[in-house]
Order: structure tokens, then sequence, then C-alpha cells
């Protein structure tokens, strides 16, 4: 086995489909949501009361910041997929290039990256998540099995002069850099 999807065990039964390419030279498998889902619109109350007050001058008091702060962040989208690949090797989740164009959502930190060890972590088991936010007017309702994003398997390279780090992965989505 060198690299490709299952289905996390919490998920199985549930109907999910692995991955896969759309077309014959594509280069990205398509992630779908395993549930269905609210994308919450940025546009909420809180943030525009935020940029009001910003916008007169005045100072934010630390209620409207956290309201602010609360509507601004990123929904983690379940997957229900893991993926398996080389020690050398990398999956690359990126935004559908549809989706900020058509349904006001991106992936806030530009891409995701999945690395090899955190396939079957103790925590999620690997599950993979599409962190996204909505920019769009109105709250954007996922449903299960629509496309979200894609994946891209990709090796990559160590400087010369790596001495490679001795930790193992302890935890799932988040948990390299603690």
């Amino acid at each position: 086995m060198k690299r490709g999807f299952k289905i996390v065990s919490k998920d199985q039964g549930l109907g999910l489909e692995l991955p896969k390419r759309a077309t014959k030279n594509a280069a990205g498998y398509d992630f779908a949501s395993s549930v269905d889902m609210t994308l919450p619109s940025i546009w909420e109350l809180g943030l525009l009361k935020a940029l009001k007050v910003i916008l007169m001058g005045k100072n934010l008091s630390e209620t409207d910041a956290e309201m602010a702060r609360k509507v601004l962040k990123p929904y983690l989208i379940p997957t229900g997929i893991k993926a398996y690949m080389q020690e050398n090797e990398v999956l690359i989740i990126a935004n559908r290039s549809s989706n900020p164009l058509k349904r006001g959502m991106i992936i806030p930190n530009g891409i995701g990256v999945i690395d090899a060890d955190y396939y079957d972590n103790d925590n999620n088991e690997g599950e993979i998540f599409v962190q996204m936010m909505n920019f769009g007017i109105t709250d954007r309702h996922i449903k299960k099995g629509e496309r979200i994003g894609q994946g891209i398997f990709m090796p990559f390279l160590l400087a010369d002069d790596d001495e490679g780090p001795k930790a193992t992965r302890t935890g799932g989505f988040g948990s390299s850099g603690k």
C-alpha cells in the first residue's frame, strides 16, 4: 500500500464514498462533507457591529470584539476519510476552484497539510477535516456528500542538514506543532 484513502471506523456504514478524481487528467481527489451542516456567513451581526465601531474611530469593547472573533472563526467540515501515504509524501487539501466564486467558501489558511503520520492517530484515527469560512452574504447549507475540497498527494524534500525531529505525533488535528 503506497497511498490511498479509507473511511474512518466511526463512519463505516454511513454510505460515504472514497475521494476520487473527476476527470482523467485531474490532479485532485474530491473530498465531500460527511454530514449535513450549516457554514455561517461571516456577515453576522457581531462582525457588522464591530466594523461600525471601528469605522467610527471608537474603541471596540471586549464583548464586541469577542462576538466578532466568534463569527470570524473557521469551521471544520468532517469528511469521514483518512489518507495513508509514504513517509516522504504529504496530502495537500486545496479549495475547489468554484467554491469562492459560486459559494463564497474559502480555506482560510490557503491549504491544509496532511502529514503521513496523521493517519490512524490516537485522537481521531486520522479523519480529515476541511477548514472553511463562508464570505457569502447568507449562511451556506452543506449537504452530506457535497464536494468541499480536493486532495493532492505530493512528495516533499528535506534540507541537506535536516537532522529530523525525534518526536512522534501524539494527537489529531493541529497537533504536530505542540
